[in-house]
């Protein structure tokens, strides 16, 4: 079996596939910064028992992490559970897949494994719409080569910032309202947040298709945490996947470790 692991800044999402084919568990934890090899193996051992996935049959390991301090731990973690095969995605390590970036190190792991997924599952070229900690844009043309795309502050960050800087507003429940015009201080901040994030990724996404040489129409891709409560706000979402980046990490493995 094949564990795949996308370590965020917030989340931890793992998924198992069976025989490196069929996803047979997906599951997320909360990234803890503080957390040891030790505490880590002891939640992830839990949560395998409490599911009856029998650890012994994971033989690969696939980390992609943007979190440097705590890859470290993953890969212990993997060496623990018996996995004689372990990879770590980076720029030269992501199953051939030709980046088009000014330094291609400096690609995150999560954003180069978007980019493959979105290839092997939607076809090229593809736009990702990614929503977490950051709302991650990336590009892949009709060639399937990853061009680069767009960062900036996902919801929860944008909203945690908001509330952390206005004396006056409290946190809402971030859920979409009715209309635009907020007719009370909480459905004008919903209005903001949650109806100004879809107009930014509507935005984004024009723009990135008519910078984009291609002559198809890319497909747009949610993925994410966020993805089921965003995308269905965002007129250019075409598909969601929210398990895409854990697929394109299972797509690496079979690359690069057959």
């Amino acid at each position: 079996m094949l564990l795949a692991v996308d370590v965020g800044n917030t989340q931890t999402a793992i998924g198992i596939f069976d025989a490196g084919e069929t996803l047979i568990y997906t599951g997320r934890l909360t990234t803890s910064l503080g957390q040891t090899s030790d505490e880590l193996e002891v939640v992830v051992q839990a949560l395998f028992a409490l599911h009856d996935i029998d650890v012994t049959h994971i033989n690969q390991v696939i980390i992609a992490s943007v979190v440097p301090s705590l890859t470290e731990h993953w890969k212990r973690l993997s060496a623990a559970l018996g996995a004689t095969d372990i990879c770590i995605v980076d720029s030269e390590n992501c199953g051939g897949l030709a980046i088009l970036l000014d330094k291609p190190s400096e690609a995150g792991a999560d954003r180069l494994a978007n980019a493959i997924g979105a290839v092997a599952r939607h076809g090229a070229p593809a736009i990702v719409v990614d929503f977490g900690t950051a709302t991650n844009i990336d590009v892949v043309n009709e060639s399937g080569a990853y061009c680069g795309g767009v960062i900036s502050p996902g919801l929860d960050t944008s909203a945690d910032a908001l509330f952390s800087h206005a004396a006056r507003l409290s946190a809402v429940d971030l859920i979409a309202p009715a209309q635009v015009i907020g007719t009370s201080t909480r459905k004008a901040v919903q209005s903001g947040l949650m109806l100004g994030e879809a107009a930014k990724v509507d935005g984004l996404v024009a723009r990135t298709k008519r910078e984009l040489d291609t002559t198809k129409n890319p497909t747009v891709i949610a993925t994410g945490g966020l993805s089921e409560t965003l995308a269905p706000l965002c007129d250019s979402i075409e598909v969601v996947d929210t398990e895409l980046t854990l697929y394109g990490l299972a797509e690496i493995v079979r690359r690069c470790l057959p």
